[in-house]
């Protein structure tokens, strides 16, 4: 089977109630989203960033998979589908997909504040203070902040390299390293971008599919089944 590889941002989880920073608009509470979700918000006020994952995380066990997530586990049937998203939620893995990577880390678990290679499941919604690693050290969220290097992106890279097809669903391709993404995908294979709003890009090889997550994965596997001649 071919690879399909899916680059998924906020927008596909917004349809699930998911608030994106963007519609915070940069804020949560009365604070700059900067002053939650950097190391100089977790060194200046640890107890501010974890009740801002803690409620981020609360609303995350309330929300269900949409149609966009659902849909990707559909593909599944036709494609090796690999999945990298830029999202912290857990709703892929909730829909059924397999292949999951998350470059920006996960909403659901914490890890070592003095050893990253140590990362634990958080049990419920909350983090608090004197939650504590093996090592006796502080346990963080387990998300990587502004300013911060993002570990998976050579990964990433690589799964985009040995695509046969590569989709991007729910994001403004605006945030780098992620937004780079994309001119890793080979030169020539069909390149989809499925996203309500106006996103700019260099590629002029898109096919655009101006639709909500939901919609747009339902019009992309029409599309793509036909293409295949498949009557599943």
């Amino acid at each position: 089977m071919k690879n399909l590889v899916v680059l998924t941002g906020a927008g596909i989880s917004a349809e699930s109630g998911i608030k994106t920073f963007r519609e915070m608009g940069g804020l949560w509470e009365e604070y700059d989203v900067m002053e939650v979700a950097s190391p100089h918000a977790w060194e200046n006020n640890q107890e501010l960033v974890m009740r801002f994952y803690n409620e981020r995380r609360k609303k995350l066990l309330e929300a269900s998979p949409n149609e966009g997530h659902i849909g990707l586990v559909e593909l599944e049937k036709y494609f090796n589908v690999h999945i990298v998203t830029q999202n912290v939620d857990d709703l892929h893995e909730r829909a059924g997909s397999k292949n999951i990577l998350h470059l920006h880390g996960e909403l659901k678990k914490s890890r070592s504040t003095i050893d990253p290679n140590l990362i634990y499941e958080i049990s419920g919604w909350e983090l608090k203070t004197g939650d504590k690693c093996e090592k006796g050290s502080q346990l963080r969220p387990h998300i990587v902040w502004f300013g911060e290097a993002v570990p998976a992106i050579a990964e990433a890279a690589d799964i985009c390299e040995k695509a046969d097809i590569f989709v991007v669903v729910g994001t403004s391709l605006n945030v780098y390293p992620a937004a780079g993404l994309i001119d890793y995908a080979p030169n020539g294979i069909p390149v989809f971008l499925i996203d309500p709003n106006d996103v700019g890009t260099k590629n002029t090889e898109i096919t655009f599919i101006k639709e909500k997550a939901g919609t747009g994965v339902q019009k992309l596997i029409g599309f793509l089944k036909e293409k295949s001649g498949s009557n599943d």
